[in-house]
């Protein structure tokens, strides 16, 4: 799905109207609804055994009139607060009405008109079980100002930018206020969200814009505008990388498949003392679905990678002095032979820095005639002499950094970098004439000639050592079941069942003990997850 600007968004909604038919109304009782369900889905609203304490900060435009059919919906679930940043008669349209609903149903409000009433009622925002952020659009001009400005900071004050145990859940409605929508930075305070509900289509800022963490978990819910609606009026190359991008695709697998069907995974990796990071990128091909998976390591530790997993198949390699993979296995032959009924190669977890082994890893990738997956020491063997990663005989190659590694092939900082992710990721691929996924918040998917997915699935639990050796693995396993014709599409699935693994871990556990393996042994289960979720959408 194509992600929109502000100005993009307005011209879609008034499109529903008008080319549709459906009143505007309709489409804020329909927002207002869908953010209600993901309150009530979340753990932090469940986990209450007792009315849940809920506060609705609204503002005076549509966003507010959003807020105000969250507090008529939830009203029955727990204990609503609204907070009305103006005067009542201030509001306008869909909004006014909304406030007559919610008053006429025995709502009651309190309207903040400055610091003084916002000071006044402050203390009890801090022991609210949940927070509704419904106080500046998708369609902000400028920075949050005035006593809405103030709030957002002492919101984030008292969460902790939503780190603290209280509140338990903090919901952005539409977008997190003081958000810009087109990709800018913000100029002023932006609230910091743990889950963002937007509408119809993610927005430009949600996605790539050096703000979007504060958005948290971003849910895009459909509230009746045609999907090819979206489609018509976007003009930015940048897509979501949402469950729908993924149809075309053959998931499920034919009854008549055999193990030749879905291709040989090569993983080159290893070395002394990091043999867990080739172990963990061949699991994870196998459980992305790779019919064979061959792990070739130095042989000092091949026989630790042989009995972590019986599936596994090995290749040992001749290794340096240090215990890692020497460059005489090119000119050897030992190689060429490894590459003999392989599909896709996958070059980098754990190999180490060893100078001689960066001269195989360069030779190596040189070399080697199917796709690439170049990750983790592969990446850190061309700092330095990056270019030469757009020489090669392999047509399609995947690069796959974290923005220190990116920062680092590119010559600039991390922080570069990570002012603006896109252009660093689109720049990446067309010099080198790769693919590039860039990982983070919300990872990148780019294509050489500039097409762009971004991946929202995933949570902090993947912050732990491993965790870019599964992806390695999962998109060489991607690459060998579906190939390269459609590869930026087939590379965004692997990114999203990675980080849809880790969301399915986060069900029963908290997070900062989920460990790279555990995402590995996930990853078919995110993948019926898909699955039965495009089922159930038709």
């Amino acid at each position: 799905m194509k992600a929109l600007t502000a100005s993009e968004m307005r011209e879609v909604d008034r499109l529903t109207t008008e080319r549709y038919g459906v009143p505007s109304l309709q489409l804020m009782e329909a927002a207002g609804e869908s953010a209600v369900a993901a309150i009530l889905e979340s753990p932090a609203f469940l986990a209450k055994s007792k009315p849940t304490c809920v506060f609705i900060l609204c503002g005076k435009g549509n966003n507010g009139g959003d807020g105000l059919v969250v507090a008529r919906h939830l009203r029955e679930e727990a204990d609503v607060e609204v907070l009305l940043f103006c005067k009542a008669e201030d509001l306008r349209g869909d909004a006014a009405r909304n406030f007559q609903r919610w008053t006429a149903a025995g709502g009651n409000v309190k309207q903040i008109l400055n610091e003084n009433d916002w000071h006044a009622v402050s203390p009890k925002i801090a022991a609210a079980d949940v927070i509704v952020d419904a106080l500046l659009g998708t369609g902000l001009r400028g920075a949050a100002t005035g006593v809405i400005a103030q709030a957002i900071e002492d919101v984030n004050r008292i969460s902790r930018n939503a780190t603290a145990a209280t509140p338990g859940l903090i919901v952005a409605v539409d977008t997190p206020s003081g958000l810009p929508s087109d990709g800018e930075a913000a100029s002023g305070p932006v609230l910091r969200a743990h889950i963002t509900v937007t509408f119809t289509a993610p927005k430009i800022g949600q996605l790539i814009s050096s703000d979007a963490t504060n958005c948290g978990k971003l849910i895009v819910r459909a509230i009746g505008t045609p999907v090819a609606l979206v489609e018509e009026v976007g003009m930015d190359v940048l897509r979501w990388a949402g469950p729908e991008e993924f149809r075309g695709l053959p998931l499920v697998r034919a009854v008549d498949s055999h193990k030749g069907t879905f291709g040989h995974v090569v993983v080159i990796g290893g070395s002394q003392g990091k043999s867990g990071a080739a172990i963990l990128g061949g699991q994870a091909a196998l459980r992305a679905g790779a019919g064979l998976v061959t792990v070739a390591a130095p042989e000092t530790v091949l026989s630790t990678i042989a009995a972590s997993q019986p599936e596994l198949m090995t290749e040992g390699l001749e290794c340096t002095s240090e215990g890692s993979v020497a460059l005489k296995n090119i000119g050897s032959g030992r190689f060429v032979k490894l590459l003999e009924g392989k599909d896709a190669i996958a070059i980098g977890p754990g190999l180490g820095t060893a100078p001689e082994t960066q001269e195989f890893v360069r030779e190596a990738y040189r070399e080697a005639p199917m796709p690439i997956v170049l990750d983790a020491d592969g990446l850190n063997a061309f700092v330095g002499r990056a270019d030469s990663l757009a020489q090669r005989k392999s047509s399609h190659v995947v690069i796959t950094p974290h923005p220190g590694e990116m920062g680092r092939l590119l010559g600039v900082s991390t922080a570069k970098v990570q002012e603006d992710r896109r252009s660093a990721a689109t720049e990446a691929a067309r010099r080198w004439n790769v693919f590039v996924v860039l990982k983070g918040f919300h990872s990148l998917v780019v294509s050489p000639g500039g097409e762009i997915l971004a991946n929202t699935s995933g949570n902090a639990g993947l912050a732990k050592g491993g965790s870019g050796d599964v992806l390695t693995g999962v998109l060489a396993a991607m690459t060998t079941q579906f190939g390269t014709n459609d590869w930026l599409r087939v590379l965004a699935l692997g990114v999203y069942l990675h980080g849809a693994a880790a969301e399915l871990l986060a069900e029963d556990g908290e997070l900062s003990g989920m460990l790279a393996g555990d995402v590995a042994r996930a990853i078919p289960f995110a993948r019926a997850k898909l699955i039965a979720e495009l089922r159930s959408c038709g």
